[in-house]
């Protein structure tokens, strides 16, 4: 039977990106049934806006979702499609992970880090408003014990079903104390049931020097909402970027996975860019629904594609103006036949 899967391309480089995904996926031998549905800066005219209700219904109605990037605008437009896609479905644990493969010349090899984000409040919760307009602006922080309770007990819970051996809580409860502290207290509390799991906390800024200097010495971090979206980027560039840095938002029920990178929007229909987070995010769906070997048949494939070094985008090369760079779709291919 085909599982049945809401899929946004987005926008962008989002299709092309898709399509390379979709090759890989469809070539495993597991079968979908594609629900596509249309998101994004693209479809503002026909729409109205970036986020059709209809999207958030078929991802209420299949329970999984693929997709592509989408544009955020700066400082202006409407606020990220992501983020109002996570908070719309309570979508509340995002699975990060940065995992090194040779081939990508890297500072440290052999990191294998899993950043867990919490991703429905904190300073992302987006309560903010002028205060004198042109001037000041401010904006509320929120952190709860029901959402610090959870996004703690699915690292922990993450961690044990994937033989992690340890859980660290990231937080800035030094400076900010009623919501790091919260944060950190709520944290220590649910460690204490996890007696299996080792545990420990840094203060985010200690944090981020630690992973530059020695990140072998940590396994999962569990984070606030922005503190883990800086550290998820900081860990995706200590295995090569955000190129290579797929990403999965869980709920109770629903999971949407996407890549962590934006929609490159200057390279739109140029088959240039790196497939690899795409695809990989599709491998953290496959492994979602219990596709275990198919998931990592495509993860072995990807190292190997990448470790060889001969078909992939100009990113992954020596020199970025390496004229044996291939394509999105090329590399894509490459993947397919490397799974046999």
């Amino acid at each position: 039977m085909a599982y049945r899967v809401t899929l946004i391309p987005g926008d962008g480089t989002g299709p092309e990106l898709i399509t390379a995904t979709r090759k890989v996926l469809e070539a495993t031998g597991v079968a979908f049934d594609w629900d596509i549905r249309e998101a994004g800066a693209d479809v503002m005219d026909k729409y109205g806006t970036p986020l059709p209700e209809d999207v958030l219904e078929s991802i209420r109605t299949n329970k999984v979702a693929l997709k592509g990037p989408i544009t955020t605008p700066l400082g202006t437009g409407f606020r990220s499609v992501n983020v109002a896609i996570r908070k719309a479905l309570d979508l509340y644990a995002n699975i990060r992970p940065a995992l090194y493969m040779p081939g990508i010349p890297v500072c440290h090899e052999g990191v294998d880090i899993v950043v867990i984000r919490e991703n429905t409040e904190g300073l992302y919760a987006g309560i903010e408003h002028d205060v004198i307009p042109g001037e000041a602006a401010e904006s509320i922080r929120i952190i709860t014990r029901k959402g610090t309770e959870r996004i703690v007990r699915f690292a922990f819970d993450y961690a044990r079903a994937n033989g992690r051996r340890l859980v660290t809580a990231v937080h800035k409860s030094n400076i900010l104390k009623a919501t790091g502290g919260l944060y950190l207290k709520v944290a220590r509390e649910v460690a204490e049931e996890y007696p299996d799991i080792e545990f420990n906390d840094r203060i985010v800024d200690n944090m981020c020097m630690q992973l530059v200097q020695r990140p072998k010495e940590y396994d999962v971090l569990v984070c606030p909402n922005m503190w883990g979206d800086i550290l998820s980027d900081l860990a995706s560039g200590l295995v090569g970027g955000l190129g290579v840095a797929p990403g999965a938002n869980i709920g109770e029920s629903l999971a949407v996975f996407e890549p962590v990178h934006g929609s490159a929007p200057k390279y739109t229909g140029m088959n240039k860019v790196n497939p690899t987070a795409n695809i990989l995010s599709g491998m953290l769906m496959l492994r979602h629904l219990g596709e275990i070997e198919a998931a990592e048949r495509i993860q072995a494939a990807v190292a190997s594609v990448i470790e060889e070094g001969k078909n992939v985008t100009y990113d992954l090369k020596p020199t970025r103006d390496d004229p044996t760079a291939v394509g999105t779709q090329e590399m894509a291919e490459a993947i397919v036949e490397a799974m046999g």
